[in-house]
């Protein structure tokens, strides 16, 4: 279990790895093209490529970490596939109850799958479960999302390529906004940033704003460290957080240097 430069968690924990395209945010998938890099390098675990398995002995990775910790489930596949047996996700789930020290950021486009199996299984206090909507056409993921009991309800607008117009915010705490990287990098606009912030900000949920991408908010192609994460002079690092059994906001915003 390794580090991460995904900028919104800490560590990644993949006891599945594998997925198939199931929407237009899938087209460039960088999971996939790490798992083909993997697969050169001869890591066993890739060895057929980016079908999906599962790994239980990456089970127990969690319990070996005391340190409270944030971690993103499954960055290499989707928790929710649909060749996911629920035997093996009730196994995920009594890890992550065993270590309550640690937040767990689950994140799916797949929210048919995920609302079925949470309607016949708690949700351990320590889950931050998401939904992908990459563009207009995938708002109804957010529906499915808000009929689930979790204490926190995050949406990733990433790689965002496409207006998402109005959106209900109604009982989703923290919303991250990122534009999509690579050679063949779908531009991102503005515009649809700016859309998304303001209604965070008018419903009171968390903004995070993880990049620009391939494309800058000039609209000119570039290397997407030198396009940066700036959003209205700002670097926008705000989380959902838990007190007294409420939830509100904590906002982490730094101004850009």
């Amino acid at each position: 279990m390794k580090s991460t430069k995904i900028e919104w968690t800490e560590k990644v924990w993949n006891p599945s790895i594998g997925c198939d395209k199931v929407s237009a945010g899938c087209k460039f998938c960088y999971a996939e093209s790490f798992s083909k890099r993997l697969n050169a390098m001869g890591v066993e675990d890739y060895k057929d490529g980016f079908t999906f398995k599962i790994l239980p002995h990456r089970l127990e990775e969690p319990l070996k970490i005391k340190k409270p910790t944030k971690f993103f489930v499954n960055s290499m596949s989707d928790l929710f596939h649909e060749e996911m047996p629920f035997e093996y996700l009730e196994m995920i789930f009594n890890v992550i109850k065993k270590t309550p020290q640690h937040v767990y950021q689950v994140l799916t486009k797949r929210d048919k799958i995920m609302l079925e199996y949470f309607s016949n299984h708690d949700i351990p206090s320590n889950v931050w479960l998401g939904v992908s909507v990459e563009n207009v056409t995938y708002k109804k993921r957010i529906d499915s999302l808000r009929k689930i009991e979790t204490n926190i309800r995050f949406i990733s607008f990433e790689p965002l390529i496409g207006s998402v117009g109005e959106i209900n915010l109604e009982d989703i705490h923290w919303a991250i906004v990122g534009g999509e990287s690579g050679l063949s990098a779908r531009q991102i606009k503005k515009d649809w940033v700016e859309e998304i912030f303001h209604q965070c900000k008018k419903q009171n949920v968390a903004f995070f704003f993880k990049q620009w991408g391939t494309w800058g908010a000039d609209e000119i192609k570039r290397n997407k460290k030198a396009n940066g994460r700036v959003f209205k002079g700002k670097v926008w690092n705000e989380y959902p957080k838990i007190k007294n059994k409420r939830v509100i906001y904590l906002s982490d915003t730094t101004l850009s240097t």
